[in-house]
């Protein structure tokens, strides 16, 4: 599959969300569906393109928007984040990449009690979900992807960011550095 099929899926999905920042998991649910009615060899590959959109963005720039804008970012944490910028859609996924900063547009800087971060975990599951429903075999899926895929690297790409340094922080990000900082 490629990158505009992809994207052209996610969109397809994202119409039926109405708050797709709030909700990823919405977006998540409407593209199993999507998928759902896919053959096997599509959903594998949205899988690969998925992978490959991780690798992509396994980067300390946009590491350290997911820190400001989560209130602290695990490994697994940022996997999760950069599944809720998947389900933002091509064009925020683009801006972002090109500049994290531009997330200040996006996010809203009003943390509510109990929030617990901009998490699209349910994104990375997509295509293992339709492929189960479809198949009955999930193992199946993530050998197939696995086969695909590119290898995640060890270390992000780029120049590494002391997420605990808000000089650093202020910086590189000062938008979201400025709403999210000190609050």
């Amino acid at each position: 599959m490629d990158k505009d099929r992809f994207w052209g899926l996610v969109e397809d999905a994202r119409a039926s969300v109405d708050d797709t920042v709030a909700d990823p998991d919405g977006v998540a649910d409407a593209l199993t569906k999507v998928l759902g009615a896919a053959r096997g060899e599509v959903i594998v590959g949205f899988g690969t393109e998925l992978a490959r959109l991780q690798v992509e963005s396994f980067r300390w720039d946009l590491w350290a928007a997911a820190h400001l804008i989560n209130a602290g970012a695990s490994e697994d944490g940022f996997d999760s984040f950069r599944g809720w910028l998947i389900a933002q859609g091509r064009e925020v996924w683009d801006a972002a990449l090109a500049e994290p900063d531009s997330l200040a547009d996006v996010v809203d800087e009003d943390r509510p009690e109990g929030f617990e971060g901009f998490d699209g975990e349910g994104m990375l599951h997509v295509g293992s979900h339709a492929y189960k429903n479809l198949t009955g075999d999930e193992a199946a899926y993530w050998k197939a992807v696995d086969a695909e895929a590119p290898d995640t690297p060890d270390v992000p790409a780029g120049e590494e960011i002391d997420f605990d340094d808000g000089d650093e922080l202020e910086t590189r990000l000062p938008r979201l550095a400025a709403l999210y900082l000190n609050a």
